[in-house]
């Protein structure tokens, strides 16, 4: 039987991966376990590596000593079996037919949005301090959207600082990140016991949520050498998802409008439930 597991920052860092648990009976008591990594490289051919890993119980039973390729991220699923006749384990990643840049990170091959959502690096500028919070704490949705009660904020980002300052710091930071298309704010609910949801139910409490989409792009053309200089500087006007329910602006539809007009983006609709964020300078 094949199991599919997402690799966290844990794995990829530790060179672990998590054993299905129907393989264990066959493992246990195994000094060495072959385990074989079959691996479409990006813009290559079909890679296959073998690894002689121990098992390792922590939470869950891992295998150990793996070697994980460069360009598989976070979240990247691998599909894990153990095979009786060659006596041996293999994992196999999934390539991407078209490649997605997810927030800035280059993804090659299949991936669970909601883990890509959960590890992301915050840095230390006020905004990732609040981006960590939404995409870290907030409730997650199968797509990696996510949601934050935005009154829980100022308890998630005390390293901003208290009192009127912490607040400016944090507002600020809030504000931009909406204005730039980050995060979009939206009428939501919470329980009894402070659990968001969204759209609101009936019967909680009314709550502003700070809501998270991935923002996915093309990978651009490797063979352009202008690609990473414009990357670092600016931000190209992009179609990104609403929440549920929600609408874009007029403002965002004359803006999608006037990119069309000017051939920043291919001649059509906006689809429902997306907006337009402008072009922007990245700080």
């Amino acid at each position: 039987m094949t199991r599919r597991f997402a690799l966290w920052q844990a794995d990829l860092d530790g060179g672990l991966c998590a054993v299905p648990e129907e393989s264990l009976e066959a493992l246990a008591g195994r000094e060495r376990i072959s385990f074989v990594l079959e691996h479409q490289e990006p813009g290559g051919g079909r890679t296959r590596k073998v690894f002689e890993t121990v098992l390792r119980e922590d939470v869950e039973w891992q295998f150990t000593e793996i070697e994980w390729p460069g360009d598989v991220r976070a979240g990247v699923l691998v599909s894990v079996s153990w095979h009786a006749q060659k006596q041996e384990v293999v994992a196999r990643t999934t390539p991407l037919e078209e490649p997605v840049r997810v927030d800035g990170v280059d993804f090659f091959h299949e991936y669970d949005p909601k883990v890509v959502t959960r590890e992301f690096e915050a840095g230390k500028s006020n905004r990732g301090q609040v981006m960590f919070a939404v995409r870290r704490l907030g409730r997650i949705f199968p797509d990696g959207s996510a949601v934050l009660d935005e009154a829980t904020l100022p308890a998630q980002t005390k390293s901003l600082g208290r009192g009127a300052k912490g607040t400016f710091f944090r507002d600020q930071a809030v504000e931009q990140l909406i204005r730039e298309g980050y995060l979009t704010r939206v009428p939501g609910s919470v329980d009894a016991h402070g659990y968001p949801s969204y759209p609101a139910v009936e019967g909680q409490k009314e709550a502003e949520m700070l809501f998270y989409a991935p923002m996915l792009e093309e990978v651009p053309d490797p063979e352009d050498p202008d690609a990473q200089e414009r990357r670092d500087h600016w931000v190209n006007g992009f179609v990104r998802k609403l929440p549920p329910g929600a609408q874009p602006s007029e403002k965002q539809l004359e803006l999608h409008e006037r990119a069309v007009e000017s051939a920043q983006l291919d001649d059509s609709p906006l689809a429902p439930g997306y907006t337009f964020v402008k072009k922007h300078h990245r700080t």
